[in-house]
């Protein structure tokens, strides 16, 4: 009896986490749909704040020509944009390279002390009314800054949420694939979160803030977006969510490249979710509550460890009612979680393969993400995840 009890709660908060929230967010957003008339935007193209591009890079020589053509050529007034760069630690020549542009603000500093202290640090310089935060190596569409503007046009928002690509090749490794699918997936959830009430968190590829609102973040923190992002939240504000606002990327070089983000992230998610607890707290924050649990906290906790806990109940109910070969839903349930887990090993066996069958990868690689969920999280808790990392190589 205890095995079953504890298999249809690691079944139920499994479903819940990974595809029942999604169900029940998008019924609830075409429920308010029906209820409430869309709300005619307003803005207009004469709506021009002052902007500030910022981006810290550490030993980012070989892609800073791309993102330093890719920020001037973007559709925004320069007179009204600031470039900011700030390159603390960088040894491989990355700020002299900058200094071909006259354009571009670099502020550096030979101590490598973590991406958190140098945005804390950078911001310092920041001259403009919104902050748009983005990496190296992405390249954001040209009309991305027009559209985050548009959603700091309505005063409660306080953040705009980019949208992250993954540039697809039409034969990938099993990181791409996975990665891609991946981000499609949570692409969609957190334009339903943000249509609902507020996306929950951003990513650092491409997010924006109203400088007024930036508050000096611990130096150790691992996810910087998040936490920013989720602080502005917390104050009341909006996060918003753009689609059209986009920054590309290429896909990790393969899956160990992949493991290395995956794991700091993980490890993310815990100290995010320590540090932010008081945001589970529905009774202050509402709705925002119920997402932030559903979306991210099951995800970076107790979800990873259920997917794995749930083959071990299922075998011990099987067993215990020596139901090996008997047709029921535990033994049926059993070998479908097998089945899946044989796709999983193809799919390891492959990953560095570029196959068109991209579907092959999709068990490996949700069982590569939740493996990594859990090593991250023991890395956190063991205090061995640093706060300077090694970037992860990605494909060309």
């Amino acid at each position: 009896m205890i095995s079953v009890i504890f298999f249809w709660f690691l079944l139920a908060l499994l479903v819940y986490a990974y595809a029942g929230y999604a169900l029940l967010l998008f019924g609830i957003v075409k429920l308010k749909r029906l209820i409430q008339k869309k709300k005619e935007n307003a803005v207009t193209e004469d709506y021009e704040p002052t902007v500030c591009l910022f981006v810290t890079a550490y030993n980012e020589k070989d892609f800073v020509r791309q993102k330093v053509e890719n920020s001037l050529s973007l559709d925004y007034p320069k007179e009204k944009m600031q470039f900011l760069w700030v390159t603390d630690g960088s040894d491989d020549g990355t700020p002299d390279l900058l200094k071909a542009w006259p354009e571009i603000e670099v502020h550096h500093l030979p101590e490598r002390r973590g991406k958190m202290h140098a945005m804390n640090r950078g911001v310092k310089f920041v001259k403009s009314e919104i902050i748009v935060f983005s990496d190296t190596n992405t390249i954001l569409g040209n009309r991305s800054i027009r559209e985050i503007v548009a959603c700091f046009a309505d005063k409660k928002v306080g953040c705009v949420a980019g949208e992250k690509r993954i540039v697809e090749k039409q034969s990938d490794a099993a990181a791409g694939a996975g990665e891609g699918i991946y981000w499609k997936y949570e692409s969609w959830v957190k334009k339903l979160d943000a249509e609902l009430n507020s996306a929950v968190g951003a990513v650092g590829e491409l997010f924006a803030i109203r400088t007024e609102l930036f508050q000096e973040v611990e130096p150790d923190t691992l996810l910087d977006d998040f936490i920013i992002s989720l602080r502005i939240a917390a104050k009341g504000y909006r996060i918003a969510y753009s689609p059209e606002a986009y920054a590309e990327e290429a896909a990790s070089l393969n899956l160990a490249e992949e493991k290395k983000r995956k794991v700091r992230i993980a490890a993310g998610g815990v100290q995010t979710v320590i540090r932010l607890k008081h945001l589970l707290n529905p009774f202050k924050y509402g709705i925002l509550s119920w997402q932030y649990f559903s979306h991210k906290v099951l995800r970076w906790t107790l979800a990873p460890l259920s997917l794995f806990l749930i083959l071990v109940f299922n075998i011990l109910i099987v067993w215990q009612n020596q139901s090996w070969m008997q047709p029921s839903f535990y033994t049926l349930f059993l070998y479908v979680q097998l089945f899946l887990y044989f796709l999983a090993l193809v799919g390891w066996y492959f990953e560095n393969k570029k196959l068109h069958f991209k579907i092959l990868f999709v068990p490996y690689y949700f069982v590569f993400v939740n493996l990594n969920a859990i090593r991250g999280m023991i890395r956190y808790f063991k205090g061995k995840q640093s706060v300077t990392w090694e970037k992860s190589k990605r494909s060309v």
